[in-house]
């Protein structure tokens, strides 16, 4: 009796694996083609535990021949699970919202999973004790989803991606299916074998057709997401990696979004680099957070008194990028492969948090703070660590979004910098493909009042620029009067505690042309 038992409790192993995992990949879908992974991830996750204990409800109507009913859940979860990737890139393709598709998917695969549970406890009942039977269903559940978690983080997620993880752990469920209907058979009525039989032939036949047609298919949904061709496509466990190309030109995009232009990408990183560096009175030891591209170490290494450059950034794929790809090392005369910089692949906030090394400069590139993770490094605590690692005539400079479409999240940028101890002054630039675009420079010593007209009073005559000059400093230092109407005293400083800064930027004038 304890061999038969101990069959069931694999196969809940085994589907408890798949079962994590299946929500991590709709997870992760919801993040790619919605935004803002703190809430796709809370609500998919939510939604699926939800759909469980409606499948284990409704498990108690299911009789007679519960192994069979089983292994068809089984089957069905195969082919909802492998092919959730397939179909979600495909409606994508053609709609411009799948979010219904998806979270659809999610009470679906929930409902299916939160049926195998109960059921599988209820065949065991015949072999172990009641105490027995549920502890060690759902001890063996459980450990499966740590395997599952391990298995999608570290495997899944940066090696298989999107296109053969969700085949993976079909085939998975595939496996308990027809483990249990070998081992256990007996218990299965001769017609419904058949059934099963036929069944399972019919679903191998659909997993060989969806493998052998999952990647053109993938890249065929992602393509119709981007006007350009796509010419490198990634995953890392961070991001989706795009790069595309029109004529002579290139764009990279993370998760959708798009950091740079071949096109114009020195009209945001001179502005980025070259004030800051200037405003600074002897940069020496450079820090640069982001920046994974190589064009803002690019245009520091400009500067021959610069001794060292450090740059932080989570992602090796983009690192690598930079570091590798025939289009960046060019775009960024291999900067990244220069012997004064030195590339980390860290989080940012634990790297200052851990630091004893000090900086002339910072520059701080990241992306715009569309969640709570990433609004973490926009925050009064993480620039307070800035504030601590600037040698006494150090200068900041941070990446703050678009002036005018997401102004509230612009000034909050601002007003967090200056809370944190510096004299601040924001900045903005035209950048052809991006739009009115800003940062936030900031100094420990140059007094506010003076901020300004030490900016505008800047040269760049020794420094090889395309566009930042003189001229070009009074245009980007001035705004003139408010194109949006804002009261700035309502704006918060954001904090890790009190994270505003994500809501004013999804909240933003995105409506405005």
């Amino acid at each position: 009796m304890l061999k038969k038992a101990n069959i069931l409790k694999v196969a809940l192993f085994a589907t408890g694996l798949s079962g994590i995992v299946a929500e991590y990949i709709l997870s992760t879908l919801a993040t790619y083609f919605l935004g803002n992974s703190t809430f796709q991830w809370t609500m998919i996750l939510s939604i699926m535990l939800f759909a469980m204990g409606l499948g284990s409800r409704l498990s108690k109507f299911l009789n007679n021949n519960l192994l069979g009913k089983f292994i068809l859940i089984e089957f069905i979860l195969t082919l909802l699970v492998s092919f959730s990737a397939l179909i979600s890139y495909t409606v994508a393709a053609y709609a411009t919202y799948n979010g219904i598709l998806i979270y659809s998917m999610s009470i679906a695969i929930g409902f299916l999973i939160g049926m195998e549970i109960p059921l599988v406890i209820r065949i065991n009942n015949q072999f172990e004790s009641l105490k027995v039977n549920i502890s060690g269903a759902l001890e063996n559940d459980y450990y499966g989803s740590l395997i599952g978690g391990v298995f999608f983080a570290f495997i899944g997620l940066p090696y298989l991606g999107l296109t053969y993880t969700p085949f993976i752990l079909g085939g998975i469920n595939f496996l308990v299916a027809i483990f249990l209907y070998f081992k256990l058979k007996y218990l299965i009525q001769e017609e419904e074998k058949r059934k099963i039989l036929f069944s399972a032939a019919s679903v191998v036949l659909i997993l060989l057709a969806g493998l052998g047609f999952s990647k053109p298919i993938i890249l065929f949904g992602e393509q119709k997401r981007y006007k350009d061709k796509i010419i490198y496509s990634d995953q890392s466990q961070y991001q989706k990696i795009i790069v595309t190309q029109w004529k002579d030109n290139y764009w990279l995009y993370l998760n959708g979004n798009q950091q740079l232009s071949t096109l114009d990408e020195w009209l945001y990183h001179e502005p980025l680099v070259h004030p800051v560096m200037k405003l600074a009175s002897h940069p020496v030891n450079i820090l640069i957070l982001g920046g994974g591209d190589g064009c803002a170490a690019r245009e520091v290494l400009k500067y021959p008194q610069v001794e060292s450059i450090t740059l932080v950034d989570l992602d090796k794929k983009v690192t690598d990028l930079g570091k590798n790809h025939p289009i960046f090392t060019e775009l960024n005369e291999n900067a990244l492969n220069h012997p004064k910089v030195k590339v980390l692949n860290t989080d940012a906030y634990t790297y200052l948090a851990n630091s004893q090394n000090f900086y002339d400069v910072i520059i701080v590139d990241f992306p715009d703070p569309k969640s709570i993770e990433l609004g973490r490094l926009f925050s009064f605590e993480f620039y307070k660590m800035c504030y601590k690692q600037l040698r006494p005539h150090g200068s900041i400079v941070v990446q703050a979004g678009s002036p005018y479409y997401a102004t509230r999240a612009f000034y909050c940028v601002e007003k967090t910098i200056r809370k944190a101890g510096f004299n601040a002054l924001p900045l903005h630039n035209q950048v052809l493909t991006l739009g009115e675009w800003g940062w936030v420079i900031g100094s420990k010593s140059v007094p506010q009042e003076k901020l300004k007209p030490v900016l505008q009073s800047m040269t760049f005559d020794s420094i090889p620029t395309r566009w930042l000059n003189n001229d070009a400093m009074h245009q980007i230092s001035s705004f003139g009067k408010s194109v949006i109407p804002m009261d700035s005293s309502a704006v918060q400083v954001n904090t890790i505690h009190n994270p505003v800064l994500p809501g004013y930027y999804r909240t933003g004038n995105w409506d405005l042309y």
